[in-house]
């Protein structure tokens, strides 16, 4: 790993090349949990000389790639690979895997153009509100019907675009929906409130409503768009693991429903790469 010094010149490059549109670079969005490749701007005939960078400001400048192999000595070493195209794999995507990535290769000792990928995560997490217990994102939450439930939706990016930038300036957009694909902004059942935090460069979306016994298999979805194109989502559907005849509102219930976390389709991830290049996209 680079010293503080490295790291903050790194950064800058990265800033200024991002800015000043010196060099392309990709915006890649991924829901955790699910595998990603990352591109590389491959001149050789082999990866022997490609060497691939992670960098953000929690963990500094680590290189999991040099010279075509892989570090073992890397905490996410595991879930790496390096395709023949030079293309990094992740697999089981984490939330601590988001921030930029740089893919430099080095002709006849000559350093090549990098590529630069901007790799965003998006998690969702849920809480009931009536609960005592904590914030919780496993794969099944219990919950009582009658009460109060947070959905968080949350879009973690590199600090080199804060949530006001990705949403203003390269068209991000988190939306809840149905099963339908209706917004549920629309829907006065549903409390919507977005908001950010620069200290964990967080976009967040959260879904708040009170669960009804109609709510068996009903199905919510975060969704994120990049100018106008749909790129990954995650989708929670409510089960209740008894009959939903027998709860009400206002009584204990017999049984709990459990939210199921259900990932993003491969169809909506064909799609997860643009180029900033590429103003048409």
């Amino acid at each position: 790993m680079a010293d503080k010094c490295d790291l903050c010149l790194l950064g800058l490059i990265i800033l200024s090349s991002l800015l000043t549109g010196t060099s392309g670079y990709d915006h890649v969005f991924i829901s955790s949990g699910e595998n990603v490749s990352l591109s590389c701007n491959k001149t050789l005939s082999d990866c022997k000389s490609t060497t691939w960078v992670y960098i953000d400001r929690r963990s500094g400048i680590v290189e999991l790639i040099t010279g075509g192999i892989k570090n073992n000595d890397t905490e996410r070493h595991e879930r790496l690979s390096l395709e023949s195209d030079c293309s990094l794999n992740i697999k089981n995507v984490t939330v601590e895997d988001y921030g930029s990535y740089i893919c430099r290769q080095y002709v006849n000792g000559e350093q090549g153009p990098d590529a630069y990928v901007l790799l965003h995560v998006l998690h969702v997490s849920v809480s009931p509100s009536s609960s005592s217990s904590s914030s919780s994102s496993s794969s099944q939450t219990e919950i009582s019907p009658g009460r109060s439930v947070t959905l968080s939706c949350q879009l973690y990016s590199d600090t080199v675009f804060s949530c006001d930038d990705l949403v203003h300036s390269e068209g991000v957009e988190l939306l809840w929906v149905n099963q339908a694909g209706v917004d549920l902004k629309t829907d006065s059942r549903y409390q919507i409130l977005s908001s950010s935090s620069s200290d964990q460069d967080l976009c967040i979306l959260t879904l708040t409503t009170t669960l009804l016994n109609e709510d068996d298999n009903r199905e919510w979805r975060c969704q994120l768009t990049h100018r106008n194109q749909l790129k990954t989502s995650v989708r929670y559907t409510v089960k209740y693991s008894g009959d939903a005849s027998e709860h009400s509102s206002s009584a204990a219930p017999v049984a709990s429903p459990t939210l199921i976390p259900v990932r993003s389709s491969n169809s909506e991830k064909t799609s997860s790469r643009t180029t900033a290049a590429d103003p048409t996209e």
